[in-house]
């Protein structure tokens, strides 16, 4: 990681300027994958004619717990001790924009919090994510680590305050990327949990990227990362609680559905 490098990206090409972005930061750690098998829903069958009654309140385990928009396959990835995931909708395959919503399992099932604007790689997804393909990974991924320029903001994640966070350039549309990396939450696609953003280890290898980051929104495209604004990244730090093993669901709705 080399801060100077980050403020030497110029721009004759847009996409090389935010392509030297991400390949510079972060490091690995895999998805997060679990059994097939999940606990399923309870209904109450009445006879004809009965009146229709209250829901009855009931544990957490047999509560309604499959988070929306999600099929089996996904489902079945989001660990089951898991209370809050933030759910990235793509818009399409290959749609740089996308929406963020931070869900929170309670014991009347999963409560869905505001919906952010949010912004994914220039090129959409992919199911195979490799350095410098502009796609950013499908999958459920743990949240551990934080960082940023800036003092946390109020996080209990560790976090890293770096220079090393400081970034210059322009973005694939023209766009300045300074403040980009005021505030991160590391996404633990191929790098190794409990490090700094900054840690460069990369348990898949090099040629699978890394540096997949949840990170201030510049009013553009990302190369693999997913960007937020400003003040939805505080929210967000301030919100996530390593107790309740937060993980982010991300890609496009169809193959979210899967």
């Amino acid at each position: 990681m080399s801060t100077p490098t980050h403020g030497a990206v110029r721009r004759p090409v847009a996409v090389l300027a935010a392509s030297l972005v991400l390949v510079l930061v972060g490091c690995g750690g895999g998805a997060v994958a679990t059994s097939d098998q999940r606990p399923g829903t309870t209904t109450v069958n009445g006879g004809a004619g009965a009146s229709p009654e209250p829901a009855p309140r009931v544990a957490l385990s047999v509560a309604p717990q499959q988070l929306p928009g999600l099929g089996s396959k996904t489902w079945a990835k989001v660990p089951p001790k898991t209370r809050q995931a933030l759910v990235v909708t793509g818009r399409g395959k290959n749609s740089s924009t996308s929406t963020a919503v931070l869900y929170e399992r309670t014991a009347s099932g999963w409560q869905a919090g505001t919906t952010w604007p949010a912004h994914n790689a220039l090129r959409g997804w992919t199911g195979h994510h490799r350095a410098g393909d502009l796609r950013s990974p499908i999958g459920v991924y743990a949240l551990t680590d934080a960082g940023g320029l800036r003092p946390d903001p109020g996080t209990s994640l560790p976090y890293d305050q770096s220079g090393d966070f400081r970034i210059g350039g322009t973005g694939f549309e023209g766009e300045p990327l300074a403040g980009s990396f005021d505030y991160v939450i590391a996404i633990n696609y191929n790098r190794r949990a409990g490090t700094t953003p900054l840690d460069w280890t990369r348990p898949l290898g090099a040629g699978r990227g890394g540096g997949v980051w949840l990170h201030v929104d510049h009013d553009g495209p990302t190369q693999a990362c997913v960007s937020l604004r400003k003040g939805h990244m505080k929210e967000l730090l301030r919100a996530l609680d390593p107790d309740s093993d937060p993980v982010v669901v991300m890609g496009y709705a169809a193959a979210l559905r899967r």
